[in-house]
């Protein structure tokens, strides 16, 4: 078995429940966590869960608990500080024109961003700051957040726990699987990025 798959298993494996309800909750939506494996973490998890080193319905509603608070803070983080950084003067990267069009932004594709950001690494931890620091109405974004938290932190978790059953020594395929799962998650966000520059090109009606 490579490095790599070791590594992940032996990191859960001495992190517990109470390890991995951190990463997942770092990773969701603190600044610190955009670097943590999220979707190799869930997925090696669940397969150990097959295999009686983990309870798979602990598990679940710990991991989704995670996601969910995690992308809370995160929401909270960007509305609180945020903003101070948009008003500041004579700022190159942050200005207030950018402020506005992110508003925008999530005033008309917020939802889709929370959940699809889910499935992006890097991305989904810096959606809900983001989200805050636009002022996106919390009961939408939490809404949203719930929806993404179950899809992603319960259904890879619970991907690893099937495949795990049904599939004798899936571990040897471990890492192939984690790249066609980190690969197929930005599917969909390409799809609606291509749609959007498609929506652009179209002439407009007279």
């Amino acid at each position: 078995m490579a490095f790599f798959e070791v590594g992940i298993i032996e990191l859960i494996q001495w992190a517990g429940y109470v390890g991995l309800f951190g990463i997942i909750f770092a990773e969701s939506g603190i600044f610190v966590g955009f670097f943590l494996p999220g979707d190799s973490l869930l997925f090696t998890a669940g397969l150990l869960a097959s295999r009686g080193l983990l309870d798979i319905w602990i598990l679940l509603p710990l991991l989704a608990a995670a996601a969910i608070t995690g992308d809370s803070v995160g929401y909270w983080t960007g509305k609180r500080f945020g903003r101070k950084l948009f008003e500041r003067p004579n700022s190159r990267l942050f200005k207030k024109e950018r402020l506005a069009r992110a508003e925008a932004f999530y005033q008309k594709h917020g939802g889709k961003t929370i959940i699809l950001a889910r499935f992006i690494p890097v991305v989904r931890t810096f959606a809900p700051i983001a989200a805050g620091v636009a002022l996106m109405r919390y009961r939408s974004f939490l809404a949203y957040n719930v929806v993404g938290a179950l899809i992603w932190a319960v259904g890879i978790t619970l991907a690893g726990f099937l495949l795990g059953s049904v599939i004798p020594d899936v571990e040897a395929y471990l890492l192939p699987i984690i790249g066609i799962i980190v690969l197929t998650s930005f599917i969909p966000a390409g799809v609606h990025m291509l749609k959007r520059r498609l929506d652009r090109q179209k002439p407009e009606k007279i």
